[in-house]
């Protein structure tokens, strides 16, 4: 039921989600054309009025409280269906139009969705186009992401899913690195090589390998760790040692002998592998220009992504 304490409150609910995004009033305040000092306020007067605390603060950081967190949950469905309601100003019969933002792993990115983006914004040219590269988890509600490409075989539940194909990985090498140090026939023995991991956790030096009832998980070392994959295919290529990297990524470079394929027998694990997922939230009036991404992405890649 709407009442006018409830209309009264929408626009400091508002305020206080930009908060949480932001992460500190003054960023917030900035946004909002205010001071920070009005907008600590304006949480205060949220804070009585609701009869809970949202925030723990120090001189340092701002934290949201449990409570907080819940009224920032249900304050972000509200601000989603007004986002909605918005959004039915666009119909079939208008071009599609305004800002998207689109994240993806850096990998997936450049190798896969940058040959797309200017057919794309020629094929719609009032759409604004944001790509951000994400390679770790990202909130796409915090992070105001309309759509995201993950690497994965474990989904969020909580999204839409769209899944536009299967990626694996694959160990290579330079024909040049394994003329001098050899062939490699079991996972064990990359422990004697020279390897280029990402160093991005404290674990992306252990490398997983299955075969049939065979696991192996194989501690490896090497000179040069990047988590840029076009860097660290640039080093396999003049002969810094062996890499693993998306099928994606390393196609090219197999089809023109830069790089050779080792223990193909064996299935690599990681954090990024199993099926490239489209995702994005449940909404029951989707904006056009969000609409015709997902499909000009289905159309152009489902094929190539399964070939």
């Amino acid at each position: 039921m709407i009442t006018h304490r409830l209309i009264a409150l929408l626009p400091d609910l508002a305020a206080f989600i930009l908060v949480v995004n932001e992460g500190s009033f003054t960023a917030a305040a900035q946004k909002l054309g205010v001071t920070p000092s009005a907008l600590s306020k304006l949480i205060t007067r949220l804070e009585q009025a609701l009869s809970v605390k949202l925030f723990e603060r120090t001189t340092r950081q701002l934290l949201i409280t449990q409570a907080g967190k819940r009224v920032y949950d249900q304050s972000l469905l509200m601000v989603n269906a007004a986002q909605q309601a918005v959004e039915l100003s666009t119909s079939d019969h208008t071009e599609p139009a305004g800002a998207l933002t689109v994240a993806a792993p850096e990998a997936f990115l450049n190798s896969v969705l940058q040959p797309l983006v200017l057919p794309f914004l020629t094929q719609y040219p009032e759409i604004q186009l944001k790509l951000r590269a994400a390679d770790g988890a990202i909130d796409l509600f915090k992070h105001n992401i309309d759509v995201a490409f993950k690497l994965t075989d474990k989904p969020d539940e909580n999204l839409v899913l769209r899944e536009i194909g299967k990626t694996h990985l694959v160990l290579c090498a330079s024909p040049e690195y394994i003329a001098a140090r050899g062939t490699p026939t079991h996972p064990i023995e990359l422990t004697a090589h020279d390897c280029l991991y990402l160093a991005e956790t404290e674990r992306d030096h252990l490398w997983d390998f299955h075969k049939e009832d065979e696991f192996h998980t194989v501690a490896v070392s090497g000179r040069y760790a990047v988590n840029h994959s076009q860097m660290r295919l640039n080093g396999v290529k003049n002969g810094l040692g062996i890499g693993i990297f998306h099928d994606f990524v390393i196609q090219q470079a197999l089809v023109e002998g830069s790089v050779v394929r080792l223990l193909a027998d064996w299935t690599i694990k990681s954090n990024y592998y199993g099926s490239i997922a489209m995702q994005y939230p449940q909404t029951k009036y989707m904006p056009a220009r969000l609409r015709v991404f997902i499909d000009y992405v289905t159309e152009h890649l489902v094929s190539q992504l399964n070939k």
